[in-house]
């Protein structure tokens, strides 16, 4: 697997929280502040606006070196040359790897940790896994997996691993020491009055953390 990228700090984006803002104008905050991932969410978009979308936001990416992925729509992500991220009810990840090529990034939610020994890492890049906590982005989401079940799918896999879901700066290090290699947020960036801000403050506890542990080892 030659796919490289930081998963860091992972931008999830929700039109509904931007405050009127467009798109990539919080998307262009969020990256100077540190985020080093972007995924196009819009669940309401049809599929000449998400490409024109896709396309906006490479256009602000691109420059700094932050990977733009596209939720769902593997034909979307083709078509703007991104990656692109699954979930267990959308495109099996073999049908989306057939999509979006040998060299995009390919992304994959699991809902249960025993999904998470069916991953082929030679067709996905990472896992996320979640909601850590109680979320209100994302209606359907179910119960929090917490610590514990972010520490029990570090245990099995050696992809990266993406937490999701109710995470802010006030739990972003619990995730950090349960295993995660990468934090996924959505409202704690979209609503912020300052995403640059937001972001910055996210970066800085997840590298601090980060550094812990690894001097802790």
């Amino acid at each position: 697997m030659t796919r490289r990228f930081d998963p860091t700090l992972y931008l999830v984006t929700d039109p509904d929280l931007a405050r009127g803002r467009e798109l990539a104008e919080v998307v262009a905050a969020a990256v100077r502040g540190g985020v080093t991932l972007v995924q196009l969410r819009d669940k309401g978009g049809d599929g000449r606006a998400l490409l024109e979308a896709a396309r906006a936001l490479q256009a602000v990416l691109q420059p700094h070196g932050v990977p733009l992925l596209v939720n769902d729509r593997a034909d979307i992500a083709y078509a703007a040359g991104a990656g692109c991220h699954v979930g267990q009810s959308d495109l099996p990840a073999e049908a989306a790897r057939a999509i979006v090529g040998p060299d995009a990034i390919l992304g994959l939610s699991i809902d249960e940790v025993q999904q998470a020994d069916a991953v082929d890492p030679e067709l996905v890049d990472y896992l996320a896994y979640g909601p850590f906590a109680a979320t209100a982005t994302k209606p359907d989401a179910g119960a929090p997996v917490g610590a514990d079940g972010l520490a029990a799918v570090r245990k099995r896999i050696m992809l990266p691993l993406i937490a999701i879901g109710g995470i802010d700066a006030h739990n972003v290090a619990q995730a950090v020491r349960a295993g995660a290699d990468g934090i996924a947020v959505v409202g704690a960036i979209m609503a912020a009055t300052e995403p640059e801000a937001a972001s910055r403050k996210l970066r800085t506890a997840i590298d601090a953390t980060k550094a812990e542990v690894e001097k802790a080892l």
